[in-house]
């Protein structure tokens, strides 16, 4: 079994200038940073979802293949960078998750997304 060392890293940032807290639409991006410290290329097969809504404790999940349309692959020593986003219905949430990756000896294995904190106000960190 190879030793994964595949470390996922976020900083999500509130869109004042896209959310609409009258209609209780907040608007959030984050930038994702995929490392492989591993010894192996490995490749992004699909990705795992699941959003917190910090007012009614609603989640939903999403899932898809890749991320932004493409199936990367991360050679050793390498990082994969990409921004998203996503709209909530509160002032704060929460993401957390993981991708769907294989290496190139086929094997499948999972990099975890650690949970995350989506806040339209300074006053959470």
């Amino acid at each position: 079994m190879a030793d994964h060392q595949v470390t996922v890293s976020v900083e999500p940032y509130y869109l004042s200038s896209e959310s609409k807290p009258i209609e209780k639409r907040f608007v959030y991006a984050y930038t994702v940073t995929i490392q492989n410290n591993g010894q192996h290329p490995v490749k992004l097969l699909s990705r795992h979802w699941i959003i917190t809504n910090g007012e009614t404790l609603k989640t939903t999940e999403v899932q898809g293949d890749g991320v932004i349309g493409e199936q990367p692959s991360i050679p050793p020593g390498e990082e994969f960078v990409y921004t998203s986003g996503t709209v909530m219905e509160s002032t704060v949430g929460t993401m957390q998750g993981s991708y769907r990756m294989i290496d190139d000896q086929g094997e499948y294995f999972d990099a975890s997304i650690p949970v995350f904190t989506l806040a339209s106000t300074h006053s959470v960190h």
